[in-house]
This record gives structure tokens, sequence and C-alpha cells, in this order.
């Protein structure tokens, strides 16, 4: 049972953690970096998450909880409360732990490798405050693509944002669930990505003279008989070998635009490559030689 010494010691860590909590926002502010917590209904309106799936009691890390429900504003991004947090029940919280009761499981949503807590804030609170690496926790997850947890965590929502819009377009989250990631490092770039899908569908609606083939469908062709080859292809030879900060969709897009001199320099003659046509890299299959693997610094 919590004894009146826990108590008091439990005062004192609540004072303590809000002037810290204090010196975090100030220094934050100053150096113009994210303090806040994220706001789960903001990320899951602006990401778009529909489906979720109960999974479950789980052990989780603490460090993957980068947001809440409902209280975002009333902790630090490394959970420490600010002044408006009821100091009573923190207390409490803290008391009952250090006493030997432990903490209750939390509730949480889980988009990628994050967290956002859904029910005990508070809990997650003094948690972090006695420096736990792992909390229990019920977990709510919501399905997204490979890739969105790390910009997450590093919030780089824009470019979230950006790629679930362009995905959603081309109806590919509906079509191939489990498909290859098509992130760019450059999120400005999705409408040129997006632009080749739209000349393929434009090339396939000319080769079947019937002019409803849908986006939907020409991306699904696309993907399956044009970028996916290509991405297996460069594995395949190692293209892009250790380069760090470009994507497998980076490199297609620059190979797509170079594709004419690419296939001079390595088959000496030009291809019939024509740029509104991009379904002539699935039907010709150029390889790609190792050598290439320089090119990534120029894409």
């Amino acid at each position: 049972m919590p004894t009146t010494f826990d108590f008091i010691n439990g005062v004192q860590e609540y004072t303590t953690a809000v002037n810290r909590a204090f010196w975090q926002d100030i220094i934050n502010l100053i150096s113009r970096k994210p303090a806040q917590l994220l706001s789960f209904e903001d990320i899951r309106t602006r990401l778009r998450l529909r489906e979720e799936s109960y999974r479950g009691l789980q052990n989780i890390e603490l460090e993957r909880i980068v947001g809440s429900v409902g209280r975002y504003t009333d902790f630090t991004r490394t959970f420490l409360p600010r002044s408006k947090v009821n100091r009573d029940r923190w207390t409490r919280i803290y008391t009952e732990t250090v006493s030997g009761m432990g903490l209750p499981p939390i509730e949480v949503y889980q988009v990628g490798e994050s967290y956002f807590v859904r029910d005990g804030n508070h809990r997650v609170s003094v948690a972090r405050s006695l420096d736990s690496k792992h909390i229990q926790a019920y977990v709510t997850e919501l399905s997204v693509p490979d890739g969105i947890a790390g910009l997450l965590i590093s919030n780089q929502m824009a470019a979230a944002e950006a790629y679930i819009a362009f995905l959603d377009e081309i109806g590919l989250r509906l079509t191939h669930p489990e498909h290859e990631s098509l992130m760019l490092s450059e999120p400005s770039r999705y409408p040129e990505l997006l632009g080749h899908i739209r000349l393929h569908q434009e090339a396939l609606n000319c080769e079947t003279c019937d002019g409803d083939m849908t986006l939907e469908q020409a991306a699904g062709h696309w993907y399956d008989q044009v970028y996916l080859p290509a991405i297996e292809m460069m594995r395949a030879y190692d293209v892009l070998g250790r380069e760090r900060g470009r994507t497998e969709a980076d490199f297609y897009l620059w190979m797509v635009d170079h594709l004419q001199e690419l296939s001079m320099e390595y088959t000496g003659a030009p291809s019939d490559f024509n740029p509104a046509m991009a379904s002539w890299m699935g039907k010709h299959r150029l390889p790609v030689p190792q050598e290439l693997g320089y090119l990534a610094n120029a894409i």
C-alpha cells in the first residue's frame, strides 16, 4: 500500500516533471524543434485512416508513443506533464506505481510502428518519468502503407499526407493492398509520377480502342506490368547499392525520364520509347547494367 512518504515523493516528482516540461518547451521554442505530441484525430483525418484491427494486449515501447487522442496539448513530446495536468491524479498514479501496485494496461491506436494513447496518458507520463522502457497496452491497429511510420516519428506529416493522397487518387490501396512502396523522397514529384500513370492509361485506351480504362484500372496495370518488373530488376542488379536518401520510386522515375539516353549508351541503338507511353518499359524490359549504380547520385 502507498505510504505518506510515497505521496510526498510523488508530489515532488510531479513538480520536477512540470519544471522540466517548462524548460523543454522553452528550448524547443527557441530552437524551433517540435515539442507537441501528435493529434490522433488530425493524423487520422489527414492520412485517411479507416480500417481498424484489434491486436490485443501487448508490451510496447514507450518511445514509440508519439501522440494522443485528446490530451496531446497536456504533455510534451516526451510526455512530461504541463501545468494543466491534474497534480493529484498524476501523483496518485506515481505513488501506486512505486509502492508496488504497478500500472494497469493503457489503450492505444497503432499507426505503422507509432502509437497514440487512447486511454492512459497519465500512466504513460509516470512510466516515462520512472525511466521505464515498455508498458502494457491494449492495441488497435490502423492500416497504413509502408514507410509512413518513420515519417510520423520524424514529424514529416506533409510528406506522409502527399503520399497517401497519391495512393488514394490512383486507387492502389484498394486494388493492391500489399503493394511495394511507391514513396518518393521529394513529395512535390508525385504529380510527375501520376502523369506517367495517366499516359499509361491513354496508351492502354489507344490499344483497346474503347477508351473505357479508368485511372484505377490503368494504375493497377501499370503497377503489375511496368513498375513492379522494373523494381524487381533494380533489386536483382542492386542498382541503388548503398545509396541513401533515395527510394526505388525515385530511381524508377529518373530511369523512365532518361530511358532514351540509357538505351543509346548501353545498347548502341535508340529505343522506340515514346515518353507518352510508359508501358514501353514493361514490354521491352531493358536490362539495367550493374554499372548504373553510380547513376543513383544523379537522381
